[in-house]
């Protein structure tokens, strides 16, 4: 089941300095690398315009994803007894987001990166494969209380994937940093580079 979605990742990172200014190469890799080497934020999805009091209002809560794909798609948890879900099951369109920072206190210099796109619900555990699910346990070993199909869950839950449509990208300060949109298939394609070092 595909539902559009809007899903916004800001992720602080700092680990060094970059001694040229950032190309939208750069910032493809830096970005995937921060996607990767985080796993926690914010998601923030918008109530159904059909709500009875909170219609088109947006909700934020800090959410699990893990980043189990080479093409920069999220895994997700997808719990239908969240709120998130609810807005996400109760109309295709509707936007998100997730923040967050591996330096407690983040800074306007420091790199986030936005994601757009769709959400797809996996139904059942078959679509999934195992390797993708340990990745997921992985980052969330205590996620194994939730787990799909699992008869002893504290919830139902379903794995879902999120497939970035859009990627924008604030390296930092613009004298010094890339700011923009980066072309998906470039987002899709380049290898994040431990190596790079970022601000």
């Amino acid at each position: 089941m595909l539902f559009i979605a809007f899903l916004t990742l800001f992720i602080v990172y700092s680990t060094g300095t970059v001694d040229a200014r950032e190309t939208v190469n750069d910032a493809a890799r830096i970005g995937r690398r921060l996607i990767h080497e985080t796993s926690i934020g914010t998601m923030a999805t918008r109530y159904s315009s059909d709500h009875p009091t909170l219609a088109g209002m947006p909700f934020a809560l800090q959410e699990y994803y893990a980043s189990c794909f080479t093409n920069g798609s999220l895994l997700l948890l997808f719990l239908p007894i969240s709120r998130h879900s609810r807005n996400i099951l109760a109309s295709p369109g509707h936007t998100a987001s997730i923040s967050m920072w591996h330096n407690p206190s983040p800074s306007a210099d420091q790199p986030r990166i936005s994601l757009m796109g769709n959400v797809t619900v996996l139904r059942h555990e078959s679509e999934l494969s195992p390797d993708l699910k340990d990745c997921y346990l992985s980052e969330h070993p205590d996620a194994k209380w939730w787990l799909p199909e699992d008869p002893e869950s504290a919830h139902i839950s379903f794995w879902a994937r999120f497939d970035p449509v859009s990627v924008y990208f604030v390296g930092g300060f613009g004298d010094e940093h890339y700011i923009g949109e980066i072309p998906l298939n470039l987002y899709q394609e380049v290898s994040y580079s431990k190596s790079l070092r970022v601000q």
